[in-house]
């Protein structure tokens, strides 16, 4: 085949690769409509003044979803914590200091990487918030962008890996520099999840919070 002929095509399938990760992202929040998995998040934040090197966090837990708007992160290491999202309360439980914060979900997940995960409907359920491009094909998985709309909030992107229906990798970067890669396995897709899996009753003695 000519170059250049060679180059026409491959511009054309790298596009309808591009294309198709934002209709699998589009199915994943049409048809997906509960899931579970295991996660690891490694957090890299930049050097401090006098440090060479960028420092690094490394954690791990379960999470599950239920649209539209439930969620749950269930940190076991390094450090027990608890985030929980009802669908009206965002919770997070602190179990060392027993200490539980409860805020407004609405008021604090508008613009947040658990908005693409946990949103309901479609794509369209997206673009108040975020805009959203196709990215090229990498590590064996489709990857979409994300940016949130709103300048004034600290989240500057999301990269989305996608595996068919199964959510792979959020790929998370702040305005200060920071980033957080979280990695999802042993997915499990409509585990039979409900709304009451999602009810979080912060435990006796904690001390609550609502700023």
């Amino acid at each position: 085949m000519k170059p250049f002929l060679t180059f026409i095509l491959a511009t054309l399938l790298a596009a309808t690769a591009h294309a198709d990760s934002l209709q699998t992202l589009d199915a994943f929040l049409r048809e997906v409509s509960s899931g579970r998995a295991g996660f690891t998040q490694v957090v890299t934040s930049p050097p401090r003044s006098g440090e060479t090197r960028p420092r690094t966090k490394t954690s791990s837990g379960r999470f599950e979803f239920l649209r539209p708007d439930r969620f749950r992160f269930e940190y076991a290491r390094p450090f027990p914590q608890t985030i929980v999202a009802d669908g009206q309360t965002l919770w997070l439980h602190d179990v060392d200091l027993n200490q539980v914060t409860a805020r407004s979900q609405k008021a604090v997940l508008g613009s947040t990487p658990a908005a693409l995960v946990a949103a309901g409907g479609n794509l369209q359920s997206l673009t108040s918030a975020f805009d959203l491009k196709a990215a090229p094909d990498a590590d064996g998985l489709q990857w979409v962008e994300a940016r949130p709309k709103a300048t004034d909030g600290q989240l500057r992107q999301v990269r989305v890996g996608l595996r068919g229906r199964q959510l792979a990798v959020l790929d998370i970067e702040d305005g200060l520099g920071q980033r957080s890669v979280i990695t999802f396995t042993d997915w499990q897709s409509g585990p039979g999840l409900n709304a009451a899996d999602f009810r979080f009753v912060p435990p006796p003695g904690a001390d609550v919070i609502r700023p």
